[in-house]
């Protein structure tokens, strides 16, 4: 079941760099980036009022919070890369060199998650950074 959420995920994030190139044509990418946050926050905190899991906010602890705001940090980062990256460059470029992404989680979750590194995961890995260095090169 993960994998249609993944593959949903995938698609969305396709549109995003197609709407989002289209969106930024003579825009600040800082201003742009800003408009679609505030779009995702709404469309979040309604999604988790909606489904009920706005209710469970008082069940988070410190490490919860923590780890939460580092992550928001680093998306808003990722985001505001992203566009400029989008307002300078082709999608066709820019989406698949971004999905490097991949490549460095699965770095970081060997080395700080310690999850397994198996055969078939560092082989995706290599494609993808191989990939990403026949785009940027």
């Amino acid at each position: 079941m993960w994998w249609i959420y993944a593959l949903l995920s995938a698609f969305f994030a396709a549109l995003t760099a197609i709407f989002a190139k289209i969106g930024i044509k003579g825009v600040d990418t800082d201003l742009a980036t800003a408009i679609r946050t505030v779009v995702i926050l709404l469309l979040a905190w309604g999604i988790a009022i909606f489904r009920g899991g706005a209710n469970s906010i008082g069940g988070l602890n410190k490490m919860n919070w923590v780890f939460l705001v580092l992550s928001g940090f680093a998306t808003g980062l990722s985001w505001i890369c992203y566009f400029k990256a989008l307002q300078l460059g082709e999608v066709s470029q820019v989406a698949p060199v971004d999905k490097l992404s991949v490549a460095i989680a699965i770095i970081l979750a060997v080395i700080f998650l310690g999850e397994p590194l198996t055969l078939k995961t560092a082989a995706g890995a290599l494609l993808i950074i191989g990939g990403s260095l026949v785009l940027i090169l």
